[in-house]
């Protein structure tokens, strides 16, 4: 359980409690085994972790409950794809009216975004794409802003992935946490 402390512009400081998920030693183990290899299976798991098959499902079970584990769909490879070129766009949307709802309904329509965030600073909206060359990202570009709710974008290409998404090190911290 974590405490955080609030300010309340009539009361002052308030306390709240706020249930904060932990990951202990053997989440972690599980964890790290999982990312090395995805297809080790539940009898595997057991067998190298030293623990009942059980533990390891009901472990498994928690972790999918609580969202620790999002999923376990296999990380594609875009570049092996067809698709090397890497690229972030910043977009700019027209304000009022129903939001960004609009836009993200028109992107989801174009294969090669991969994401899509709300941001904080220039821009609204930053997004994932990808393409097969600098002719093809540029057909991309022109479908993403082809929205009449898009005001701008601006695009960033990516040279190369010097940190690719992880996670092994938040659950080691998590665990640190403790």
């Amino acid at each position: 359980m974590v405490s955080l402390r609030t300010l309340s512009p009539t009361r002052g400081p308030r306390l709240h409690n706020v249930s904060m998920p932990t990951v202990d030693a053997l989440d972690a183990r599980l964890l790290q085994l999982l990312a090395a290899e995805p297809d080790v299976g539940v009898l595997g798991a057991s067998r190298r972790l030293g623990v009942a098959r059980g533990t390891v499902q009901s472990r498994l079970d928690r972790l999918v409950a609580r969202g620790v584990i999002a999923s376990f769909a296999p990380r594609l490879d875009a570049a092996a794809l067809g698709y090397p070129v890497t690229a972030f766009c910043t977009l700019e949307i027209r304000q009022g009216g129903r939001g960004h709802g609009p836009v993200v309904e028109h992107l989801l329509a174009i294969p090669e975004v991969l994401e899509a965030h709300t941001i904080t600073g220039t821009g609204d909206l930053l997004i994932r794409v990808v393409a097969r060359d600098n002719a093809d990202l540029q057909r991309v570009i022109d479908l993403v802003v082809d929205e009449r709710h898009v005001v701008r974008a601006a695009t960033a290409i990516s040279l190369s992935e010097l940190i690719g998404l992880r996670h092994l090190p938040l659950v080691d911290a998590a665990r640190q946490q403790q």
